[in-house]
């Protein structure tokens, strides 16, 4: 059962016969036959009843009727959607924790206050996982951190992060080569904020001890308030954490304190939803002062 099929006979039922079918829908009158004959082989059931010339439609006729009325109007909304430049339909996103938490509730307000018809559905995880997530089709775009692989991907750059390294207040330092941490408290494999930390240590020859896997800052920040280790996160984590008074911030050289999150998508497969989502950004970097490049 194909859609012209279905036009074809809603056209005869509305018509009340063949001949004029086909001349409504510009066939000849065997064509019309041949095609209302191989919907009902299709469907194994009469749609009309015949008496001599005359086509009366059948109880079945009559239920399909309904059907495809239904299944047409449906096409001809695919069709129009898939025309229409506008966004709409659902924008799967998906953003690393940090991001998702601090950075886009103002954003996706935005959004979805100027395009109501897009149903915006969430995803966290790390870089490894937002990517591979895309690349299965499972996700439209994604917040992450750099590095992001360039060959798939086409990128925006969407927010910069200082970095700071955190400890429990009542260390000094963090550089006394006497009194290195030996633990360090960080997320999964594949956290790029992990894998700078574990590159401060190598610049410094040295290496932790023991890695503490948590799945969130508030579980981070509470490890190590407690002085269990320290850890590498965006400084702006730190305007949500009430202990944060229990905390010392140690800034980093200059080579190693910021990080920029991008907006990534796989390449050729944009849409309206997630060119929206970047004209957005790029506006709001504009408003700040901090313009957003694209990269290739």
């Amino acid at each position: 059962m194909d859609l012209a099929d279905l036009r074809i006979f809603r056209t005869v039922v509305r018509e009340g016969g063949i001949t004029r079918a086909a001349e409504k829908l510009f066939r000849v009158q065997s064509n019309v036959t041949t095609r209302i004959r191989q919907l009902e082989e299709d469907l194994g059931v009469q749609l009309f009843i015949r008496e001599g010339k005359r086509l009366h439609v059948s109880p079945a006729g009559h239920k399909l009727v309904g059907y495809a009325d239904r299944l047409l109007a449906l096409a001809e909304e695919a069709r129009t959607a898939m025309l229409d430049p506008r966004p709409r339909g659902t924008l799967r996103l998906g953003a690393m924790e940090r991001t998702a938490a601090a950075r886009l509730p103002s954003l996706l307000a935005d959004y979805h206050a100027r395009y109501p018809e897009v149903e915006i559905q969430l995803r966290t995880g790390n870089p490894q996982v937002l990517a591979t997530a895309m690349l299965a089709g499972e996700l439209d775009a994604a917040f992450a951190a750099e590095p992001i692989a360039d060959a798939p991907f086409e990128k925006q750059s969407a927010f910069q992060e200082q970095l700071v390294i955190v400890s429990a207040a009542s260390r000094v330092s963090i550089d006394d080569r006497l009194d290195m941490p030996k633990t360090m408290i960080a997320f999964e494999h594949g956290c790029p904020h992990r894998k700078r930390l574990e590159q401060w240590y190598a610049r410094r020859g040295f290496m932790a001890e023991k890695t503490i896997e948590l799945g969130s800052y508030h579980a981070i920040l509470g490890c190590v308030v407690a002085g269990m280790g320290i850890a590498l996160m965006p400084k702006s984590v730190l305007s949500g954490f009430p202990e944060s008074r229990w905390l010392k911030l140690h800034e980093l050289p200059a080579d190693e304190d910021n990080a920029v999150t991008v907006l990534f998508w796989r390449k050729g497969a944009g849409s309206s939803n997630v060119t929206a989502l970047q004209e957005l950004l790029a506006e709001q970097s504009l408003s700040t002062g901090v313009a957003a490049a694209a990269i290739a």
